[in-house]
């Protein structure tokens, strides 16, 4: 399987359907694999060029004890597309993927971004004190800080793997078919707490609302009814992203953060049909 290295020495696995036009590279969320896409992989890359990814610490890539920082995922992400030549990408980001993305725009901006899918992230995961209760609401805050510690010490503590589990099935509103529950709990059991704990510290510390106004290129903002994240949060974000477009997939088409894996029919053609 092909792999390269980042400058600071660490091996991430990738996959890459190959075929023309301009890429699309996916990036998947916290505790998760590139394995979530592979219903994109051969569903989208059959019609274009798809590249996914292990991100550090995730899946079958190095899992170092250091970098678990969103910052330095998104340089993982330049240095990717360094390796593949790509001075132009479509990106997709969801969960945690969603705001390496928004970092990557932070500190790199949009000239390397053709177009921008972003799926089921809130803007702000944890709501910090001075967050009036109007923002949290909007930016989908999931948890306030104090909620956000007792999770991270849960994860770091004796009992962490069955907190992230069931921390993470409570992504799904309805009971998940047996396939899709058993690779996303498989999938899951790939990061260690090492890597799994700071980072998600970090991913849920931050706060992009700044970063919305500052999109510049066609975007594609994602939510589900079913999902844990609000889709208000996605209609709150893609309102403050200039020209964005919104699709909220309904109940009747899936029930969780995952829509990708329970109905990737339904979720490519929104894909596909924005990508053009």
């Amino acid at each position: 399987m092909p792999t390269f290295t980042t400058a600071d020495g660490v091996t991430l696995d990738y996959r890459d359907s190959g075929g023309e036009g301009v890429p699309l590279v996916m990036l998947h969320g916290w505790g998760q694999t590139q394995a979530m896409f592979a219903h994109q992989l051969t569903g989208l890359g059959a019609r274009r060029r798809v590249v996914t990814y292990d991100q550090r610490g995730h899946g079958v890539s190095d899992k170092p004890h250091h970098g678990y920082r969103i910052a330095r995922l998104a340089q993982d992400l330049v240095e990717l597309l360094d390796h593949l030549g790509l001075d132009r990408a479509d990106l997709l980001g969801w969960s945690m993927g969603a705001s390496v993305l928004w970092s990557h725009i932070d500190t790199h901006g949009t000239g390397r971004i053709g177009r921008l899918v972003l799926v089921d992230q809130p803007a702000a995961v944890a709501a910090v004190p001075w967050m009036p209760a109007q923002e949290q609401a909007g930016s989908g805050a999931i948890f306030d800080v104090g909620g956000l510690l007792d999770l991270a010490g849960s994860l770091a503590g004796p009992d962490g793997d069955t907190v992230r589990e069931a921390f993470v099935r409570s992504m799904f509103s309805g009971t998940p078919a047996d396939d899709v529950w058993s690779l996303v709990a498989r999938e899951i059991t790939h990061t260690p707490a090492h890597a799994g704990v700071p980072l998600l510290f970090d991913h849920c510390a931050q706060d992009w609302r700044d970063v919305l106004p500052r999109i510049d290129v066609p975007t594609l903002v994602l939510g589900c009814e079913g999902s844990h994240v609000s889709p208000e949060s996605q209609r709150w974000i893609a309102d403050r992203v200039p020209g964005a477009m919104l699709h909220v997939f309904g109940s009747d088409e899936a029930n969780s953060h995952f829509v990708f894996l329970e109905n990737p029919a339904a979720f490519d053609a929104v894909v596909e049909k924005f990508l053009g």
